[in-house]
């Protein structure tokens, strides 16, 4: 995961939720950006890709096997990127089982130029280990040994949770990209 801002995210939703709401699903963080950038450069064997940013700095990508027009990529096209950030944080009941899963798709576009959508959705269970009133902070634990700790600005909030409350949180990231001719 390029970022896991989900443990800040979800400190801010949990503290935020009343004990008797906690069966209610918020989405605590919604964010799209676009960029764009010129295509420098094509590596064939490596897949590699070279784009020049608008401030003239250079990204260098590698397109998977699962883009599938990946031939018709030219030097000189312009690139459109989208990325989309979500994350939705439910408080679990006691009782309920914990969750880790992780799904992925790759959707072509169905245009003349090639592009498509690649998104992931990851879902975990993440349990509350630590808050420090004095910092203000919460730490969490995960599947597969994850841990983070986040700052917490509500400290009244804080206050309405406690060491051992579980939370699911669901977060998808994805990116709409699109093509069009060079000059």
């Amino acid at each position: 995961m390029k970022r896991f801002v989900v443990g800040v995210i979800s400190a801010a939703v949990l503290v935020s939720m009343p004990r008797a709401a906690a069966a209610q699903v918020k989405t605590v963080s919604s964010e799209m950006r676009t960029e764009t950038a010129i295509v420098e450069a094509i590596d064939v064997p490596t897949r590699a890709i070279t784009l020049k940013k608008p401030d003239g700095t250079f990204v260098t990508i590698v397109a998977g096997p699962d883009i599938t027009r990946f031939s018709e990529v030219k030097v000189g096209d312009k690139v459109s990127a989208r990325y989309y950030d979500n994350v939705v944080v439910r408080l679990k009941r006691p009782g309920e089982p914990d969750v880790s899963g992780t799904t992925s798709s790759t959707t072509p576009s169905g245009q003349t130029m090639p592009g498509g959508t690649k998104a992931t959705q990851r879902t975990i269970t993440a349990t509350i280990v630590a808050i420090d009133m004095n910092a203000p902070s919460v730490s969490f634990t995960g599947p597969n040994g994850w841990k983070y700790t986040s700052k917490v600005q509500d400290t009244a909030a804080l206050a309405k949770v406690k060491i051992g409350d579980r939370l699911e949180i669901v977060w998808t990231e994805a990116v709409l990209v699109s093509l069009s001719p060079g000059k």
